[in-house]
């Protein structure tokens, strides 16, 4: 079997694949694989642009592997398998939700968990922050549970699969709540000059860029007490199907034809911004459909450089000869005390570069990665970067402490892999 990603720009082919359907199933296969001297990695959806799922070993697929395993009041217990989708559906239908999460909802939640998946918020971060227990088999078979106040438990909460297969998570969830989601143009440079009063303003602020034009969609989500004010289905699949999807693929491949048109049509996109406004279920405001594939770079910076890093980036991109059709997406996240999250200790703010599928621009995330590592810049694990150990060393206080543990637990690099090599050493 060849397994390619979401992407298409990584595939492997695992000498073995099996569907784990329990603990003791996840238990056999590490087992089975240290006995043959094979490597063992677990996939999720493949939803990460870099190869930090691949093996050549035993690649463990957890279709099975889902479903609630146990629910309070305020947590939940899932197996590892379980699509964020599902969750979602899971919660809501007990009233319940989570405080904060990305806008993709095809991952499993350990495979999310693992690279570090967040969204956006003044106050709340990403699912790692909302980890509260974390079970995983270990390499050598044994099952090992992990809580706050452990060292184990803020390493493995984005652990990129270093240390074990992640079997189960427990998550804090609370009452279900509504957003009022607001979108709304706005200049970049406006945007540029206000940067702390929107982060200050909002709890969840989210904005693009569209390069060649100084135009930005703005969206912002903020709890309200209701009623709810969905949009219509109509407006809904104006909006999400048709112009975020189909009408922008469209653009995107006749820009890939004729690459001289791209700055014309990104004008066209600027002047089609709206403004909008519902109030809904905060897992469908938080959530979006993405039909059209690409490639992304995304970094973190210290919340106080987002503005030089924006502005490098804008004047990098003037500056050459390229043409981009997909924004450019800004997002922020308070600091996180898992060791290997990219906002570890600080305030956060990401910005997120992407390329339409078949015309990738290595120059363009080149440029923008010289920019955000001389800012200090922390590289999304799950999304393309250049960046190795000796990098990121310097980047994450607590990087030696995961490094050290991960030789303790797994000093014969089992769950290893080229990806690992790079940026684990």
């Amino acid at each position: 079997m060849v397994f390619t990603n979401w992407a298409g720009n990584q595939t492997g082919e695992p000498a073995e694949v099996r569907a784990p359907a329990s603990v003791a199933d996840v238990v056999r296969a590490v087992r089975d694989a240290a006995a043959s001297g094979r490597r063992v990695r677990m996939v999720g959806t493949g939803h990460s642009f870099t190869g930090v799922a691949l093996t050549d070993g035993l690649m463990l697929r957890p279709h099975a592997l889902t479903g609630v395993v146990s629910w309070d009041e305020d947590r939940v217990t899932v197996l590892a398998g379980t699509p964020l989708r599902e969750l979602n559906e899971l919660l809501h239908r007990r009233g319940l939700a989570l405080a904060n999460m990305g806008d993709i909802t095809e991952q499993t939640v350990a495979g999310a968990i693992q690279t570090g998946t967040h969204g956006t918020g003044r106050d709340s971060g990403g699912l790692a922050d909302q980890v509260t227990g974390l079970e995983l088999v270990l390499a050598d078979g044994t099952v090992a549970s992990a809580a706050p106040g452990e060292e184990l438990f803020d390493a493995a909460r984005v652990g990129l699969g270093a240390l074990g297969v992640l079997t189960s998570v427990t998550l804090r969830v609370e009452p279900a709540f509504l957003l009022h989601n607001r979108r709304r143009r706005m200049a970049l440079s406006d945007i540029l000059a206000s940067l702390d009063e929107l982060t200050a303003g909002n709890e969840h602020l989210d904005f693009f860029w569209l390069p060649h034009t100084d135009a930005c969609l703005v969206k912002t989500n903020n709890r309200h007490p209701g009623p709810p004010r969905p949009r219509s289905a109509a407006r809904h699949w104006m909006d999400d199907v048709l112009l975020e999807n189909t009408v922008f693929g469209a653009a995107c491949a006749l820009g890939a034809r004729v690459p001289g048109l791209i700055p014309r049509i990104n004008a066209v996109s600027a002047a089609a911004l709206g403004d909008s406004e519902s109030v809904d279920a905060s897992y469908k405001v938080f959530t979006a459909r993405r039909d059209v594939r690409f490639l992304e770079m995304e970094y973190a910076v210290p919340r106080e450089r987002l503005a030089q890093a924006l502005r490098e980036t804008r004047d990098l991109v003037e500056r050459m000869d390229w043409r981009i059709t997909f924004p450019v997406e800004v997002r922020v996240t308070p600091p996180s005390d898992a060791w290997l999250s990219t906002a570890y200790g600080r305030a956060s703010a990401y910005i997120a570069c992407h390329v339409y599928r078949p015309t990738p621009n290595p120059a363009y995330f080149e440029g923008v990665e010289e920019i955000m590592t001389r800012l200090d810049g922390r590289p999304h694990w799950g999304k393309l970067h250049t960046r190795d150990a000796a990098y990121l060393a310097k980047v994450y206080p607590r990087f030696a402490d995961f490094t050290a543990l991960r030789d303790r637990l797994d000093p014969g690099r089992l769950f290893g892999n080229a990806y690992l090599d790079q940026v684990l050493g």
